[in-house]
């Protein structure tokens, strides 16, 4: 991926702000209810045009289709897999007080109250019960195919395409019924997804894997434990990756889009060592509000050759439009550490849906110009 040569480039993480009437038309199909394929179809490609100019306009550098086709980061992917059953989720159950019991203690009433806030069942859970393959050739096929014209006549650096990491295709361990171990299911998600890797990389697109380490049992593991289960998934991805060119290659970690306390989340120096290991020029990972202390650790951490940081220096998180000399402070402190040409600036997480959209693009704005006054500290020009 491409490096900072003469200022400092600015990018994000995937999802991008829906169109209201797509967002209805994408969570209709979901639950498999009365929608117009054709309208549908049409809808995405008008959506990714629209987007891919919003971005460009906004002056980001590194930019994607916004995953406009996308229910989710990783909820998509139930499409794309064979060897899943879907089944009801009872009301209370879900995804939100998973891997918190040591945090409860401290903060019982909240996770109390965001509870009484969930909808009430009805969501569908994927579960494995038989050998995973990916049957989702022409779906992957739409995203290069709406992408690639959406950029022409569009002046950017670089493009990229957002992939679901082999850990977060159904990453509860009750959803996996088929397979004799974590190790033996993470490794058949990855070869199934191979092909969609490999297809975003074929189109001429750098690939990014999303990989958040916290995904909800890791706050109760030991380190030793986690660092294990890490080391493990980074030796599969590599396997997996092996046959998309590096530099076609960045990985997204981070900490979850949940909004909470994250007062027992792990800190990056605690597995920074594993990181450097996987096969990807570009590491995309959280700077803010909990971690972003952490920038400290390149003092001692040495960057290898060739790899290139993308900090979030905008949160997901809150509703706060970063200021953009906060933003230059926190781009300049890093770059002075591991070099002006190997930091590009970027997002904790996808904004979309997490933020409203108004908020998401004037982080945007503050994002791109707190790069030109970090670029002209750092260039002096």
């Amino acid at each position: 991926m491409k490096h900072s040569t003469d200022r400092i480039l600015t990018t994000h993480v995937g999802s991008m702000p829906r169109p209201t009437d797509l967002r209805a038309m994408l969570d209709a199909r979901q639950a498999e209810q009365e929608y117009d394929p054709a309208a549908l179809t049409a809808r995405v490609k008008s959506s990714v045009m629209d987007i891919v100019k919003q971005q460009a306009d906004v002056g980001l550098d590194i930019i994607n289709d916004g995953e406009q086709a996308k229910t989710g980061w990783s909820g998509y992917i139930r499409d794309r897999l064979g060897g899943f059953e879907f089944r009801d989720v009872a009301a209370g159950g879900g995804n939100l007080e998973r891997g918190t019991e040591r945090s409860k203690g401290d903060y019982e009433g909240y996770f109390a109250d965001q509870a009484r806030n969930r909808r009430a069942g009805g969501a569908k859970q994927m579960v494995c019960t038989g050998p995973i393959t990916y049957i989702g050739g022409a779906d992957i096929q739409a995203d290069v195919d709406n992408f690639t014209a959406a950029l022409k006549g569009v002046n950017v650096a670089e493009s990229f395409m957002a992939s679901v990491g082999p850990d977060n295709v159904g990453y509860q361990p009750e959803q996996n019924e088929y397979y004799r171990s974590e190790a033996e299911y993470t490794q058949a998600c990855a070869e199934a997804m191979r092909a969609e890797y490999k297809a975003i990389a074929d189109a001429g697109f750098v690939v990014q894997v999303d990989t958040p380490v916290m995904k909800f049992n890791a706050l109760d593991l030991e380190l030793t434990e986690f660092r294990r289960r890490f080391g493990e998934l980074i030796e599969i991805m590599n396997h997996t990756l092996q046959d998309v060119p590096e530099e076609q290659i960045r990985l997204h970690i981070c900490y979850g889009g949940m909004r909470g306390p994250h007062s027992e989340d792990i800190n990056l120096n605690d597995f920074v060592d594993l990181v450097m290991n996987i096969r990807s020029s570009g590491i995309s990972y959280d700077q803010n509000p909990r971690h972003e202390h952490e920038w400290k650790l390149w003092r001692d951490v040495k960057l290898p050759d060739g790899k290139v940081l993308i900090p979030g220096v905008v949160s997901h998180t809150n509703d706060v439009i970063e200021h953009p000399e906060l933003i230059a402070d926190r781009l300049e402190r890093l770059a002075n550490l591991v070099g002006r040409e190997n930091v590009v600036a970027g997002t904790d997480c996808g904004l979309g849906g997490r933020v409203h959209a108004d908020v998401a693009w004037g982080k945007f704005r503050s994002m791109v110009e707190g790069a030109q006054i970090a670029s002209k500290a750092l260039w002096g020009k």
